[in-house]
């Protein structure tokens, strides 16, 4: 990866990922750091990766190395804006779209690591450079 990145934020699957020691995503995290670039996960990330499997001690340890950012009002209408924006509407895409919004406020060049890059490329335009996680479906980090 020759581009430097400023920024990097995960989605749920990308923290879940990270929770379980996924190789390729460590692989990139590293990466990433060596390059000085901070790593942003969006408050409700947490609740979206969060369930009766999720090993909350290793939760805890990769959430105290990021910077976790609040939804907040302004944040929320925003995330609505890029919705209609996009086209897109519904629970399926509101924590996509508070994702995306987190990631745009960010300082560039801001790198989104997902496993939804359709939606979020939608959703971010050309202003984030959205990474694919996985090429054919993930790898279960959230069933």
């Amino acid at each position: 990866m020759s581009e430097r990145i400023e920024t990097v934020v995960l989605d749920s699957e990308g923290l879940a990922a990270w929770v379980a020691q996924d190789r390729k995503l460590l692989a990139m995290l590293q990466v990433f750091h060596n390059m000085g670039a901070d790593l942003v996960i969006g408050a409700n990330t947490i609740v979206e990766v969060s369930h009766s499997r999720i090993n909350i001690p290793r939760l805890n340890w990769a959430l105290s190395r990021a910077k976790v950012e609040p939804v907040t009002e302004q944040a929320a209408k925003a995330a609505a804006a890029l919705l209609k924006g996009a086209a897109l509407h519904g629970h399926k895409y509101a924590i996509d779209a508070t994702v995306a919004e987190v990631a745009l406020r960010q300082p560039k060049p801001v790198a989104l690591l997902t496993s939804d890059s359709d939606d979020m490329a939608r959703l971010c335009g050309n202003q984030v450079r959205v990474i694919p996680l996985w090429p054919v479906g993930p790898p279960g980090a959230l069933t």
